[in-house]
């Protein structure tokens, strides 16, 4: 085994303490290898990364981080190209729920998601992600026209 050190702020500190005690865990390392474990079987898959997908970026952030926002606002305004829309609501005096909507070759979504996840001051994110080819249930193509005027391409 390997020994870590950890700096975790008070608040994540009292959920892991919750998590560990609900999990019947009998100290801290035992919850965070379960968390990290958990963690791993969500990483990005190694196939499929050229195919087109669409995404839903859900993330909690401390907008008083110093220069997160304008960070988070310079990521995205880089990654234009990904951007579909974004909802931002205040959540209460110290947090934003941001949530980006991305379309693009799924390596390159998973990418940005990682990236703004990992800034700090993000306290919670989470990606998911469909295909971008929409299909009926026997696997034919789904038409793309619904009878209204915009352009699926």
């Amino acid at each position: 085994m390997q020994r870590v050190t950890m700096t975790i702020d008070d608040d994540l500190m009292a959920a892991l303490d919750q998590y560990m005690e609900a999990g019947g865990h009998q100290n801290r390392s035992e919850a965070v290898r379960d968390l990290v474990r958990a963690g791993l079987l969500k990483k990005p898959e190694a196939d499929g990364g050229d195919r087109p997908c669409i995404g839903a970026l859900v993330y909690l952030y401390d907008h008083e981080t110093r220069q997160l926002s304008k960070r988070l606002m310079h990521d995205h305004h880089s990654h234009a190209d990904l951007s579909i829309a974004a909802l931002h609501v205040h959540v209460d005096a110290e947090t934003c729920l941001e949530v980006s909507l991305l379309r693009g070759r799924k390596s390159e979504v998973e990418h940005f998601a990682r990236h703004v996840i990992g800034e700090r001051g993000v306290r919670y994110g989470q990606l998911v992600v469909a295909p971008a080819e929409a299909h009926s249930p026997d696997g034919s193509a789904h038409a793309t026209s619904h009878g209204h005027g915009h352009s699926h391409a």
